[in-house]
């Protein structure tokens, strides 16, 4: 595996994409934010990636997401914490990286501009103001199924060349692109996954990890499959991938994170409670997720 350029800030391994609960009234519910972080942590995880798709930051105030983000770093452990700090507006995005680095937030993940559709050179300016102004590491997050635009591999290439981007979430689900990048890359430059069903394939390509929607239900299986397959034991990282691939699906049957988060109500862990535009799950995905929780093991 290659170091990432900044000593100890590494965000190999995994990482969770971690939910937020509201209360059933819409509220941010502390107490069950607390148990779902301390259940990631005790369940293996590396890193914490608050206030990002999967937590809804979307629909939260500022004031809330530095409140997800403090509940994180008070119970994260020796996980590290890289906060969502993205925006379209990259005025915006450079003083969220600020914010949340005050906050003590080891990292920042920022998406890449929605709704703007930059070039190239949009992307790269974008990212390296962030990267010029930010005190802590800036994890790139490429997922043009939300943003509406990829950023491509030669100018994911000339970001990596900066000192303080460090990484890339790649949701690209472009295996060519990864591989690719995974051959172009500078010395130093993290690839994680950002789909849990090709963490495997990403990882045996050279990538370091995976920022994972499916730990969220499953923190245990999901970090044995990472660390399988960062000790190159693809056979046993298979048999967890197999395990879990019904229930990665599964996630993405309806946008992220509403069956997720079904998920995580019927483990008893939060309400499955959203703001809107997000609604709960049909009672037929709810039906499903049920079954593969059970043949899983985490529902009695």
């Amino acid at each position: 595996m290659r170091a990432v350029k900044r000593g100890s800030a590494t965000f190999n391994g995994l990482g969770v994409a971690l939910a937020t609960p509201f209360t059933a009234a819409g509220a941010l519910d502390e107490a069950a934010l607390r148990r779902l972080v301390k259940r990631q942590v005790d369940g293996g995880v590396d890193v914490l990636v608050p206030c990002g798709t999967t937590g809804e930051a979307a629909t939260m105030t500022e004031a809330e997401q530095d409140r997800v983000i403090a509940i994180a770093l008070e119970e994260a452990g020796t996980a590290r914490v890289v906060a969502g700090a993205g925006s379209n507006d990259t005025r915006v995005a450079v003083a969220r990286s600020k914010a949340v680095a005050a906050l003590g937030a080891h990292g920042v993940l920022s998406v890449g501009p929605y709704y703007n559709k930059p070039t190239p050179e949009g992307f790269f300016r974008h990212f390296s103001a962030i990267a010029d102004a930010s005190p802590v590491p800036v994890v790139v997050y490429n997922v043009p199924g939300r943003t509406g635009s990829n950023i491509d591999v030669a100018t994911l290439v000339r970001l990596g060349a900066h000192a303080n981007i460090v990484a890339v979430k790649e949701a690209s689900g472009n295996i060519g692109q990864v591989m690719d990048l995974l051959r172009d890359r500078p010395e130093g430059f993290a690839v994680l996954s950002g789909d849990d069903a090709v963490t495997l394939p990403y990882m045996a390509l050279g990538a370091e990890g995976v920022v994972s929607v499916v730990s969220n239900q499953a923190p245990r299986l999901m970090a044995d499959l990472v660390k399988a397959c960062a000790r190159a034991d693809f056979a046993a990282a298979r048999g967890v991938h197999e395990r879990l691939l019904a229930l990665m699906n599964l996630n993405f049957v309806e946008s992220n994170p509403i069956p997720v988060k079904a998920s995580l109500a019927l483990l008893g862990l939060c309400e499955e409670s959203f703001r809107l535009p997000m609604v709960p799950a049909t009672d037929a995905t709810r039906t499903r997720l049920r079954q593969a929780l059970e043949d899983l093991g985490l529902l009695a």
